[in-house]
């Protein structure tokens, strides 16, 4: 064992001094293990014994060594459990003591239990650990801890991985075409935190706020970097994984731990109520002067797809509220807060990027105009409804909302959002009439926020449950040709588009399938997922058959050729 000279025991130097200077070799070496051996009497007179059944030395000191530090080990979990200050002094003295043999693989496992339990570990250990690639991999996340904290760029290191399947996740989640039912916004708040991602980022930062001030760091780099908002969502899921595991060192010190608390519940029930609106404006404007900087993680925080889904449910119910009530929507205050969070959560990366903390203003021509034209909208829905219940050849009625309608649209993000919603609302309540209205604005929206993944993965799970109407072929034609085929150069669009075709190809004609197939196929400047997915699509095409139509069975029975009763005046059963 290495380094037993710095622990007071002769080590292999002494052996060799004793051999080289004795003139009795084998009685030096007996000398030496009986100077050296388990110093318990009662051991002694077994060994000649294990001698005899052919145990050799070297196996019985072994296995009486696992042992001993096995309930070593147990003796220091026990410590660790009491932390009196008299404890942790006894476990600072027996990582002084045994952190020479280190080295040692034997007794390496005693020193990490010890270093686990001891919060503030000298710098010249962590050091000699850090500089050591088997150590460092060895140690636990109580130790690295220590390390990464005074060490960004390895605790960096450690953090990319995660960071990386985390998206992965997300975009498996969002381009898988398996399952139609599965989806990004199926799992609740709480099973999206259970994710082993999560668990194991959580794990990391365990209850050291700097670890957790320098993860927050790297989310924000990376949307800078990336804009890819799924950062943000993972900003939010990190805090309240702390908070469900009351982690109270590092939630009391966020500023936007009530905040997202509370919009993590109305995120759970897809719905932001009075009560919580009321909660969520006293965060807002309780920002003080001098803490501006919050406002930048709660921008963060509200551009999350979860948070903005939900504040847009809610801003569609305002509005359907306002059509119910014969109410204007700037009349609606709760629509207002619910427009001024989706403002605040859409200018995320333009506010993080410019490092300018203020609350975007409300442009008035949203609420006095647009809103009105999207209330109209609605108001022409519910009308069809009940004109087609009433007739199924009544003439649909359709306004147009305008030039102004279209203008904005390409200039205001909240404007194209809200009505990125509106076609997610009328396309999940499989109302045709309502997305062929609609459909020609979704490619017209501020910054082509209509092709990107988070709407187009909902958008395709709505057209899929509408897979009948893909038979119309003016409703076929707009979904594909003018809406998906006219983006097809960007590859997420071209994913969507499998995707979709993936589950309602046998609705399409054959001939328009094969254009239209034809047209996807995959170049070498698309993705290797992009051409595993073609190929698998065409064998399902290739291989599709259709559902036999089932044939009624002729009976033969002779009851068939009885002729039936005429009815007749009825007839008392009793006189």
């Amino acid at each position: 064992m290495s380094n037993l000279e710095e622990l007071g025991f002769p080590g292999s130097a002494a052996l060799r001094d004793a051999l080289t200077s004795c003139a009795d070799p084998l009685q030096a070496i007996e000398t030496f293990q009986v100077e050296n051996g388990i110093l318990l009497p009662s051991l002694r007179p077994s060994l000649p014994f294990l001698d005899l059944h052919g145990v050799k030395r070297l196996e019985f000191h072994t296995s009486i060594m696992e042992e001993l530090r096995e309930r070593l080990i147990q003796q220091v979990t026990t410590l660790s459990q009491n932390e009196s200050k008299g404890n942790q002094k006894i476990l600072n003295e027996l990582l002084e003591k045994s952190f020479p043999v280190i080295k040692s693989k034997t007794m390496r496992p005693v020193v990490m239990a010890v270093m686990k339990h001891i919060p503030k570990i000298k710098q010249e250990y962590l050091k000699k650990i850090m500089e050591d690639d088997e150590l460092y991999k060895e140690s636990s996340t109580e130790v690295k801890r220590q390390i990464w904290q005074d060490n960004q760029a390895l605790f960096g290191d450690e953090v990319s991985p995660l960071l990386s399947k985390y998206i992965e996740d997300k975009e498996h989640a969002i381009y898988g075409h398996e399952n139609e039912m599965a989806g990004l916004f199926t799992p609740s708040p709480k099973n999206r935190r259970q994710m082993e991602v999560i668990r194991k980022l959580v794990h990391m930062v365990g209850r050291n706020v700097k670890l957790y001030d320098m993860v927050l760091q790297f989310l924000r780099t990376l949307y800078l970097r990336t804009r890819n908002i799924h950062y943000c969502t993972l900003r939010a899921e990190i805090l309240m994984a702390l908070h469900d595991g009351e982690v109270t060192e590092i939630c009391n010190i966020d500023p936007c731990r009530k905040f997202t608390w509370c919009l993590d519940a109305c995120i759970r029930e897809r719905f932001v109520d009075e009560k919580r609106a009321k909660e969520l404006q006293g965060f807002l404007d309780g920002v003080r002067k001098g803490q501006e900087q919050v406002l930048g993680d709660l921008s963060m925080i509200l551009c999350d797809p979860f948070a903005v889904n939900t504040i847009c449910l809610s801003t569609i119910k305002c509005l359907q509220h306002c059509v119910n009530v014969d109410m204007l929507p700037r009349e609606n205050g709760e629509l207002i807060l619910l427009l001024r969070m989706l403002s605040l959560g859409l200018g995320a990366w333009d506010m993080i990027d410019s490092q300018d903390f203020k609350e975007p203003k409300l442009d008035s021509l949203l609420i006095l105009k647009f809103l009105p034209a999207v209330v109209t909208m609605m108001v022409d829905d519910q009308l069809n409804t009940v004109i087609t219940k009433i007739s199924d050849n009544a003439k649909i009625v359709t306004s147009s909302p305008g030039e102004f309608f279209s203008m904005y649209l390409r200039q205001n993000a909240v404007a194209s959002t809200m009505l990125l919603h509106y076609a997610l609302l009328v396309s999940r309540q499989k109302d045709k009439a309502a997305v062929e209205k609609v459909m020609p604005y979704l490619g017209q929206c501020e910054n082509d926020r209509g092709y990107e993944d988070t709407f187009l993965h909902a958008f395709v799970a709505n057209l899929i449950s509408m897979s009948e109407e893909f038979q119309d072929a003016e409703f076929m034609n707009m979904v594909i040709d003018d809406f998906f085929m006219a983006s097809l150069s960007k590859e997420n669009v071209f994913r969507h588009m499998l995707r979709l075709l993936w589950h309602i190809h046998f609705r399409i004609p054959p001939a328009k399938l094969d254009a239209t197939l034809s047209a996807l196929e995959p170049t070498s400047q698309h993705s290797e997922a992009v051409h595993n997915v073609y190929r698998s699509l065409m064998e399902r095409v290739a291989s599709y058959q259709p559902s036999p139509v089932a044939v009624i069975e002729k009976l033969d029975s002779p009851l068939l050729s009885v002729p039936a009763p005429t009815p007749g005046p009825m007839t008392p059963m009793y006189n």
